[in-house]
């Protein structure tokens, strides 16, 4: 039965919704002693479940939950050095803490990037309610190269996130691959606006 599929724990008992009036919060990373602490002054967009080799995921999610947000509204206000960047050769640069794997925001770095100026932020790390709702899932295929699930495990998975409300994508979201081929068109010069 596909509720019995687990996704992610913040979304495994159901999707909640965010607040229109809630503009931010805090990260914090697992660390019991001395915690890189993130400060997020905006709310999320294109919040999603996330399936990529790429993400951070809490231990037993198949997916991650993460989200957008405005790069000049992130600042580390904490233990900053513990911080280093994962995969330098990514195109989403996360920054991770050193004591604890986890996460606590991936940048663009290339100004030629249709999401530069964007920083990718898991809200699951804060303890302030109110961040905006996974909206879909993206790279859900991604989830059999990363090991967490069986090829025939999929239709429940796809079914579960389904019953989520969490659209299933094997890319992004439409109206984020419209942006990509938007920007990429742009570039070339073969768009003609309107």
């Amino acid at each position: 039965m596909p509720s019995s599929v687990t996704i992610h724990p913040s979304v495994d008992h159901g999707v909640t919704a965010g607040s229109s009036h809630f503009h931010g919060g805090t990260l914090h990373c697992h660390c019991t002693h001395n915690p890189v602490l993130v400060e997020v002054k905006s709310q999320l967009a294109h919040n999603h479940a996330c399936g990529c080799t790429k993400c951070w995921k809490p231990k037993g999610a198949k997916f991650s939950v993460v989200g957008v947000v405005p790069r000049d509204s992130v600042t580390v206000l904490e233990n900053g050095d513990k911080l280093h960047v994962v995969d330098p050769s990514a195109v989403i640069q996360r920054h991770a803490c050193k004591g604890c794997g986890v996460h606590l925001f991936g940048r663009i770095e290339n100004k030629d990037h249709a999401f530069y100026g964007l920083d990718f932020v898991h809200s699951e790390l804060s303890p302030e309610k109110g961040w905006a709702a996974p909206e879909f899932a993206a790279f859900v295929s991604s989830i059999i190269e990363g090991g967490l699930a069986a090829p025939s495990e999929m239709a429940g998975i796809r079914a579960r996130l389904t019953e989520l409300g969490l659209a299933p994508y094997d890319c992004l979201s439409p109206p984020l691959m419209d942006a990509l081929a938007t920007h990429a068109a742009r570039q070339k010069g073969v768009l003609k606006e309107a």
